[in-house]
């Protein structure tokens, strides 16, 4: 557990540095769509359609993508945090929360607006492109359209995230 979480320890926070560093790039080249994309974000939330898709959408993709976005979902994070040796615990705990809030709110977040603002999702003129594409397929042409080289970025960090949840998924 120690060797995993010393490799652990550096891979993940430098895959999150380097996926919001390209998603700020893109928010700072398209800052003007911002507020636009998060009333696009709230006009589409509470809406009729999303209520019902809501109720449906949380019982089939939001108990999925609960599970596979973050070891908390499906409960394995509380292994981990029980083989920390750490004279706090509360401190332990705080870590434990921070996980899914980093990564469902800030970095899920930070992907809806790139891929909102660079309008690849609306634009016709690319629905060839990304035709059929969802989640990391559609964040990488969103990355794409602002510098060429993101979606080799992106295909790295999520190298680095697989990599990261085969070794912790190893102790387990």
């Amino acid at each position: 557990i120690q060797s995993i979480a010393r490799v652990a320890d550096k891979i993940v926070p430098a895959m999150v540095i380097i996926y919001m560093v390209c998603t700020f790039v893109i928010l700072g080249t398209h800052v003007s769509a911002i507020p636009d994309a998060f009333a696009a974000i709230l006009d589409g939330a509470f809406t009729s359609e999303a209520g019902l898709g809501g109720v449906i959408g949380t019982m089939i993709q939001g108990i999925r993508r609960a599970v596979f976005s973050n070891e908390a979902g499906i409960g394995s994070a509380a292994v981990a945090h029980s083989a920390a040796r750490t004279n706090r615990p509360v401190r332990e705990g705080t870590v434990a929360l921070l996980e899914p809030f980093i990564d469902t709110v800030v970095v899920c977040t930070l992907t809806a607006l790139a891929i909102i603002v660079t309008g690849v999702l609306n634009d016709p003129g690319n629905s060839a492109l990304i035709a059929g594409k969802s989640g990391a397929a559609l964040t990488a042409v969103a990355f794409g359209t602002v510098v060429s080289w993101f979606p080799h970025l992106l295909a790295l960090c999520v190298f680095l995230f697989a990599f990261s949840t085969m070794i912790s998924w190893s102790y387990y």
